[in-house]
């Protein structure tokens, strides 16, 4: 069994949970109320800007000038591609200027972005990797699953297929075998840092879902309007 392939093994009960989470359901049906999705849309612009910054962290963290030159340009494309598709959901959603510049993150897209930061700060590629992988093979597996789904609603259809494309697929697997390369080298220490790493982050992602499903606010925000 590859590396990856035990970790994405002991994360299954979180990934069965975050395949069938009711956010990503009414995606696929396409009656997730669109209020729901201009919420997500806005966090995960955030989170975006900090994944491609952890990207290049562990560019720069790499022995391997291979490894560096591909994961920058995977920070370049990754971002720009999803932010794109993004600026059109914005678009789509009357997401104005006074709620991008007003904008604050919900605890757990905060929570998930320092979690990201925390996993560089280790300096070691494995771990930042490992950390940043759930995000890739996640909507990767969303993207090939619900492939054939037709939600009729243009911003559904338009999201599932910018992760059910071949671009998206192939630069996932490139993350996957990258870590299994790193692992073949690693001690068996610093393999349980990467798969703490890789776990944590892969309940982050359905957390994520849930914070957007129930547009989760700080809980001094909730107590306010109690």
């Amino acid at each position: 069994m590859r590396f990856t392939e035990s970790l994405r093994e002991t994360t299954t009960e979180s990934w069965e949970q975050s395949l069938n989470h009711p956010f990503v359901q009414g995606i696929v049906r396409g009656d997730l109320p669109l209020d729901t999705f201009k919420y997500y849309i806005l966090q995960d612009i955030y989170y975006l800007k900090h994944f491609g910054k952890v990207h290049a962290i562990a560019a720069a963290q790499s022995n391997d000038f291979q490894v560096t030159a591909m994961l920058t340009e995977k920070a370049k494309m990754t971002a720009e591609a999803e932010l794109t598709v993004h600026r059109e959901h914005a678009e789509l959603l009357n997401i104005t200027e006074d709620d991008m510049n007003n904008f604050k993150p919900a605890p757990t897209a905060y929570a998930y972005t320092s979690h990201l930061y925390r996993a560089a700060l280790s300096g070691q590629t494995g771990q930042t990797v490992a950390a940043m992988l759930p995000c890739y093979w996640l909507y990767a597996d969303i993207g090939k699953k619900n492939q054939d789904a037709k939600p009729g609603e243009t911003i559904y259809q338009n999201w599932i297929n910018m992760y059910a494309d071949d671009w998206f697929q192939t630069s996932t697997q490139e993350q996957i075998d990258l870590l299994d390369q790193i692992a073949e080298e690693a001690s068996d220490k610093e393999k349980e840092k990467i798969k703490e790493q890789f776990v944590m982050a892969k309940e982050y992602e359905l957390a994520f879902w849930e914070m957007a499903y129930t547009k989760e606010k700080w809980l001094s925000a909730k107590r306010s309007t109690v």
